[in-house]
């Protein structure tokens, strides 16, 4: 039987995870390895100036007091039986579209198990308090199927947005995603500043195509991201016209 890891970045206790883990059990074995707290926005960080520990909970789940990155790196390397077959990081409540992604601890999840040539999706629901991942839990549950049964390129991942009523798959490029008002300034009762950044309007501008209109129009985005940031294209401008630089 396949082996599929279940990870995210809001905890192993959070409701995405567990609806995520029973739906891909109908297809798979399952371990869970996620953070002890929510570890949001974490990016791509690592745990490197402290110990990291682990707990184990029985019944193929453990918790760990450090990042989503750190979760697939011990998962993979000491947790599991085996390596994994597939890494699935979600159900994240709200979603990761466009510039999104640069920040993600969901998205960063899969973004290590591809780097360790482990085939990956990060899925999040586009509601920020959902009262039902039956949704996008069976939607994972169906990429997860597709994946075991016919693999991914290497060094790629897919990055999977479900609205809540979907009407239809779209595959998508990452699109653009910056916000407004995303830092507030208040001051202590001393009167000195401090700052919340976090928040704000999202401004989507990335085109027909991208993951951010695909949402907005109501479908299941599939955005495949890869591993090596490299513009080949300005590669070769640079040797062309910058040969001389030295």
């Amino acid at each position: 039987m396949a082996l599929v890891m279940i990870t995210n970045d809001d905890g192993f206790r959070a409701p995405g995870l567990r609806a995520l883990a029973a739906a891909v059990r109908e297809i798979a074995r399952v371990v869970v390895v996620a953070p002890e707290r929510d570890s949001s926005a974490a990016s791509h960080s690592l745990t490197m100036r402290r110990p990291v520990r682990v707990r184990d909970h029985g019944g193929g789940v453990f918790s760990v007091d450090g990042t989503p990155t750190d979760c697939v790196i011990l998962g993979t390397n000491r947790l599991l039986p085996r390596r994994p077959d597939l890494v699935v990081s979600g159900i994240n409540p709200g979603p990761n579209l466009g510039d999104d992604v640069n920040y993600s601890g969901t998205v960063s999840a899969a973004v290590e198990a591809a780097t360790l040539g482990i085939a990956a999706f990060a899925v999040s629901v586009c509601d920020y308090e959902p009262e039902d991942y039956s949704r996008p839990a069976a939607i994972a549950r169906r990429i997860a199927a597709r994946i075991l049964a016919g693999g991914m390129p290497p060094g790629v991942l897919f990055n999977v947005n479900c609205p809540v009523s979907p009407r239809g798959v779209r595959f998508t490029r990452q699109g653009r995603r910056a916000y407004e008002g995303a830092i507030t300034e208040l001051a202590d009762p001393w009167g000195r500043p401090h700052y919340w950044i976090g928040g704000g309007t999202p401004v989507d501008d990335g085109g027909p195509d991208a993951d951010t209109a695909a949402v907005e129009a109501g479908y299941v985005s599939i955005t495949p991201l890869r591993i090596d940031r490299t513009s080949h294209e300005t590669l070769a401008t640079l040797a062309a016209e910058w040969g001389d630089l030295w």
